[in-house]
């Protein structure tokens, strides 16, 4: 192959990187050299968020309780509030939870009167009594309220509602001391949904938003959500906390529960699925969604494993990869 001919194809590979071309390419790839591309992808996800981790141990003055504790937040919500969740755990950190975990109706007043949400809605008889706490709260530990203008609220789901997402965290947090060992030890889907089976309280069983009644509902952290948080929270704990402490048998589990743990579902794989590519676990689907959006929608194809391999096989003149936006 000429030059010339590689820099066309180069140009047809960057082209093909907005509708995800080489799926068709991955598809045809036989097992193993396919389940190779997927381990070294879900390992740079994983090395990735651990950078994430890292910062976030580093701010939690090496606390591995306090350092869970921010990043449950941060993955509890939607992505548009995820840095109001995080604002919200360093307002009210993991010892204030700590020393109040004894009183559910504590605990929520503190993180849903700490997170300035109530001033969005009308005061019923619960939610007065959630604010006069808070008062006693933010006295108590110098708690500075955030707004509610800090939330995004446009288009959120019910099931997904900050407030709901708070009064979830806070029947886990009451109901449990979340101590590191509990989710290192989880391998399976089963495991991570026992571990974050809590229920809202009683009010949120008739409410998705304050002073709103609806039909009665237990509100608690559905199974969908539950496996969001094995793929994002407990696998990458697991992760970070064995390189951290040079347990490789630990960051193994991390890898072994995202293989137990069901395909996430999002428009990423919607794509892929477009190409024959239906990832069987949670491991398969994380390394698509390393590839869709840090080399893909990056247009990074001479840097990504996928592209090199097939530029490598054009420059052995490899019939089979003459085209490269074939799909």
């Amino acid at each position: 192959m000429t030059d010339e001919e590689l820099r066309r194809a180069e140009h047809r590979l960057l082209a093909g990187a907005a509708t995800y071309a080489c799926g068709g390419y991955i598809v045809r790839l036989d097992a193993l050299h396919r389940n190779d591309l997927y381990t070294r992808l879900a390992y740079d996800r994983l090395e990735r968020k651990y950078d994430v981790v890292r910062e976030l141990f580093a701010e939690s003055d090496s606390n591995w309780n306090q350092t869970f504790y921010v990043l449950l937040f941060r993955t509890i919500g939607d992505v548009t509030n995820r840095d109001a969740f995080l604002t919200l755990a360093r307002r009210v950190s993991y010892r204030m939870v700590l020393r109040e975990r004894a009183s559910l109706h504590a605990v929520e007043a503190m993180l849903i009167g700490a997170s300035g949400l109530l001033d969005n809605y009308r005061d019923d008889t619960y939610t007065r009594s959630l604010k006069q706490d808070f008062d006693y709260f933010s006295r108590k530990y110098e708690i500075a309220p955030m707004t509610g203008a800090e939330w995004n609220l446009r288009d959120i789901r019910p099931a997904n509602h900050p407030l709901l997402r708070i009064a979830q965290l806070a029947a886990f947090l009451a109901s449990n001391d979340f101590l590191i060992d509990r989710l290192v030890e989880c391998r399976t889907a089963e495991e991570v949904r026992r571990l974050f089976s809590a229920e809202a309280s009683d009010y949120w069983y008739t409410h998705y938003i304050p002073a709103t009644p609806t039909r009665e509902l237990p509100k608690r952290i559905g199974r969908m959500k539950s496996d969001l948080l094995g793929i994002n929270l407990v696998s990458l704990i697991q992760y970070a906390y064995g390189a951290y402490n040079g347990n490789e048998r630990l960051r193994e589990r991390a890898f072994a529960l995202l293989e137990a743990i069901p395909a996430e579902e999002n428009r990423f794989m919607r794509r892929w699925r477009l190409y024959d590519l239906h990832p069987a676990n949670a491991f398969q689907s994380q390394a698509l969604l390393q590839l869709a959006t840090e080399y893909c929608d990056r247009r990074r194809c001479a840097e990504c494993p996928v592209g090199r391999r097939r530029l490598a096989a054009l420059r052995q003149s490899v019939p089979a990869d003459e085209s490269l936006s074939r799909h």
